[in-house]
């Protein structure tokens, strides 16, 4: 129960939080670890590390920023560091990726990309189990994993950041909460935000409007590059998102599921763009037990409270 009243006190105020977030207690910090190697901040991650001895490498949980890719930073992490606490403690990361007032897309995925080589590099020197890297992300940061978790191998999108190109960027398993699917059919009811604004945020992402840039905006979709050897999700988004549409949470799982990858769908009933419920909190727990440390526990697909 620890875990739920951290997050359930610190959740709501992610969106705004500038501070960095506190090593909580049997965990050290490693901040700003460039992953690069290029000096840029927004190329650095930051390492929450168990204190306590273990027999077998720690499994790992990545968490990456929302911000509609243009706002956001790795200091976001109290989430993580609730998550990473419950049970059997595990490792952590937070990391930053360049913004479209620095990049377009690609970039961004190249970032994620190149921080997950990083990490599996540097396993042994840290105790990681490289087999085991779930990845889990907010809105643009749900957009991200969503990524991560379909295009292990998608050359195009590996780029060549850094010093591990040898290394994979795959992952284990992905929690996707409200992450944007399909540009496309982003459009429409559901949602305040306009894909075709060229000022939006995502005419910045891909380069301009997406009636403009259509081609771009399905390169940048997930449900692009799905395949039968994608990791399993976890797909959470709110049946009254008012930023991404809920359609887009149940067009990817019904993707998933079509490639027969391992999908549940937790709808927050009522839920806005970013909910928190004691029940949705248990099954992001227990996908990660599954996941990460083997555990035979269910995660039930369905509505879950929003508050």
């Amino acid at each position: 129960m620890r875990f739920l009243l951290l997050l359930a006190l610190t959740f709501p105020i992610l969106a705004q939080c500038q501070k960095v977030s506190s090593a909580p207690a049997g965990y050290r910090a490693l901040r700003n670890l460039d992953y690069v190697g290029a000096g840029d901040p927004r190329q650095m991650l930051d390492l929450y590390l168990p204190e306590v001895k273990a027999d077998k490498p720690h499994p790992l949980l990545v968490y990456i920023h929302g911000g509609g890719w243009e706002a956001g930073s790795k200091n976001e992490a109290d989430v993580l560091l609730g998550l990473i606490q419950g049970g059997t403690p595990y490792a952590g990361a937070s990391l930053n990726y360049r913004l479209t007032d620095q990049a377009q897309w690609p970039a961004q995925i190249f970032d994620c990309k190149a921080a997950i080589r990083w990490l599996r590099a540097h396993a042994k020197e840290y105790n990681l189990d490289p087999d085991k890297i779930a990845v889990f992300g907010i809105s643009a940061g749900g957009h991200l994993v969503s990524m991560l978790g379909v295009t292990g191998g998608v050359k195009e999108l590996e780029g060549e950041l850094g010093k591990h190109l040898d290394q994979s960027s795959r992952v284990s398993c992905v929690l996707d909460f409200c992450g944007p699917s399909d540009f496309l059919t982003f459009g429409g009811k559901g949602s305040v935000i306009d894909p075709d604004d060229p000022k939006g945020a995502l005419a910045k992402l891909i380069g301009g409007p997406l009636k403009d840039r259509r081609e771009e905006g399905r390169k940048a979709s997930p449900v692009t590059y799905i395949t039968p050897d994608d990791a399993p999700f976890l797909i959470i988004h709110g049946d009254k998102d008012p930023l991404v549409p809920y359609a887009q949470a149940t067009e990817l799982d019904t993707a998933l599921k079509a490639a027969h990858i391992s999908s549940t769908l937790v709808t927050g009933s009522e839920g806005g763009h970013v909910f928190l419920s004691g029940p949705l909190l248990e099954r992001m727990y227990a996908f990660n037990a599954r996941h990460l440390f083997g555990k035979d526990v269910q995660i039930p697909e369905g509505a879950v409270p929003s508050k």
